[in-house]
């Protein structure tokens, strides 16, 4: 990472922190801690599944959200308070600029997402009093909602390069509800024919899927997760969110932002 882009991230990350941003870890914590003691108490041998399932997704909307939020303004914000054309005055490229955000964002989703697994871990050793061999999945369970996060992030800078605040926020968190439903989207299209078929096929294929990055109810029921799932989850989400980055960059360097 040059100087430049390392620059830009660590800045971003600071704005975060100001905006205030990992103060719901706070909030996160105490609500997981309420949660796990009134599990505890109302629950008869689900008591684990519960707070694993809770947690991670806490973990997984807190993140979106977030990344969503952040990162629609993160260029508009820039070009509102004329910020923008300071830093583009200097010798930073375009391309530097949006990846440097990219990168400062998803620092901070990676911050706050360790900050909160510690909260689910606090709250599954306050109902197990011990950890077990099949604890171990919520790690993998954590990475692949932090690969969410960077294709959201991704997703949400490629929208903020060239729409508005509001129609970002709608077309990233569009995109998520759908990626959410994109295995059964495949399944609609396989029940459907002719142009409906093709224009659900290819939906399915170009919205991101998240539903295979969705591994809660797995690691909450203690299945294990195959070396595969691993590494084809880890070149897929790399894959888009480069794919994504790259649109969003060529987007920026076309823009004309006088």
């Amino acid at each position: 990472m040059s100087a430049r882009i390392y620059y830009i991230a660590s800045n971003t990350f600071r704005e975060a922190v100001r905006d205030r941003v990992l103060y719901n870890l706070i909030a996160f914590a105490l609500l997981l801690s309420g949660a796990a003691i009134l599990v505890g108490q109302i629950s008869i041998d689900i008591e684990r599944l519960v707070v694993v399932d809770l947690g991670l997704s806490a973990v997984s909307l807190f993140g979106v959200v977030i990344a969503i939020f952040i990162g629609i303004g993160l260029v508009s914000k820039e070009i509102e308070k004329r910020t923008l054309y300071t830093v583009l005055s200097r010798p930073v490229r375009r391309w530097e600029f949006i990846v440097g955000k990219f990168c400062g964002l998803a620092g901070t989703l990676i911050v706050n997402a360790s900050f909160m697994a510690i909260g689910v871990f606090a709250a599954l050793l306050y109902i197990a009093h011990k950890f077990g061999r099949p604890d171990a999945w919520i790690f993998v369970a954590l990475y692949f909602i932090i690969l969410e996060f960077l294709i959201i992030c991704s997703l949400a800078l490629l929208f903020s390069s060239f729409s508005s605040p509001l129609l970002s926020a709608v077309f990233s968190f569009s995109l998520f509800v759908i990626g959410s439903f994109a295995d059964d989207l495949r399944g609609f299209a396989l029940l459907t024919h002719g142009f409906t078929r093709w224009f659900a096929l290819g939906a399915a294929y170009v919205v991101p899927n998240f539903s295979t990055l969705n591994v809660i109810s797995n690691v909450a029921h203690q299945q294990p997760l195959g070396l595969h799932l691993l590494v084809q989850n880890t070149l897929y989400a790399l894959f888009y969110t480069v794919t994504v980055m790259s649109g969003a960059v060529l987007i920026f360097e076309r823009r004309n932002l006088k």
